[in-house]
């Protein structure tokens, strides 16, 4: 066991937004607001997901800017500071409504209910999971489907393994408290890219020929890696630019509506540099990587497929 490896506090909300409403929170359109911010892959997820499916008009979005401090995400962005929604200045608020002096970390994703102004959930995995299920009945016409039946089996091992390898994985050699620990993630980062290079060098996709929520969950961390990753958490044997399959998948998503269109590079530096003063104490933010490639040519079409199989891409 090596020490002082980075752990995950993984303790969320885990209320549940569902179509019978047994957990006191049904499923209404215009009841909820998601609140994300664009730096964070985590809330990216739900971002993305709520796009391919249509939910925009049925499931609101605040967005908090890409700086916060210990206490919260803060909605800066705003003209006068605060969401004109839940009419609130810091996350931190409609988490102290659900649970008076909340005790551990102010997170996003996170659903608030807006007549209470309390957050429902910020389990981050549950949440588009349940867009893909629970909320089935407001999904657009032509909404992709992000959790084929024939496919689930083989996507949870698939996705548990992006998880703790790639998503979390980053996070570990990043926060990691000794030279032993940072081999033994950074060690444990490469050998699933590696598995990811080789998979996706015959398949366009993770589960084959379309988009499910699996590429959905390894996007957002690939989305970061030349950006953040290499340099500021030290995964740095090879840029993401260097794998041609990998950095061929990345584009095709990229420049695939949905994807893309919901990545704010500036935004993503800025949080990583700004806020982990831990590692990064002088605050600086790298001009570099050159990020222009992504909108290149992928050539991943050869491989045939669908992106969104029999559905169409979000308008």
């Amino acid at each position: 066991m090596t020490t002082k490896e980075f752990k995950r506090d993984t303790n969320y909300i885990t209320t549940r937004i569902t179509k019978d409403g047994s957990e006191g929170y049904p499923v209404q359109p215009g009841r909820y607001r998601l609140v994300a911010a664009a730096a964070c892959p985590w809330a990216n997820r739900s971002v993305i997901v709520r796009r391919l499916l249509g939910l925009e008009d049925v499931i609101s979005l605040g967005m908090a800017g890409p700086v916060h401090d210990e206490r919260s995400w803060s909605f800066d962005l705003d003209p006068d500071g605060r969401d004109p929604v839940l009419g609130i200045e810091r996350l931190q608020e409609a988490y102290f409504k659900r649970e008076p002096d909340y005790p551990r970390g102010i997170t996003v994703p996170a659903i608030v209910d807006i007549p209470s102004g309390a957050v429902a959930t910020n389990d981050f995995a549950q949440i588009t999971l349940d867009f893909s299920t629970e909320w089935r009945e407001y999904h657009r016409e032509g909404a992709p489907d992000l959790l084929p039946e024939d496919l689930r089996d083989e996507m949870e091992v698939v996705m548990k393994r992006v998880y703790t390898e790639v998503n979390n994985g980053v996070y570990r050699c990043g926060f990691a408290g000794s030279q032993e620990a940072y081999d033994d993630a950074y060690d444990r980062l490469w050998t699933a890219l590696d598995w990811l290079e080789q998979r996706l060098t015959a398949q366009r996709f993770l589960m084959g020929d379309s988009i499910t929520e699996a590429d959905v969950r390894l996007f957002t961390t690939l989305a970061r890696f030349d950006a953040v990753y290499h340099g500021h958490f030290k995964c740095n044997r090879n840029k993401l630019s260097e794998m041609p399959a990998l950095w061929g998948y990345a584009r095709d998503l990229f420049q695939t509506p949905g994807f893309g269109d919901t990545i704010n590079f500036p935004q993503i530096k800025e949080h990583y540099y700004v806020v982990h003063t831990g590692i990064n104490p002088t605050r600086i933010i790298p001009r570099g990587p050159d990020l222009s490639g992504w909108t290149t040519p992928h050539g991943r079409e050869k491989l045939g497929g669908r992106p969104f199989g029999t559905g169409t891409p979000p308008p």
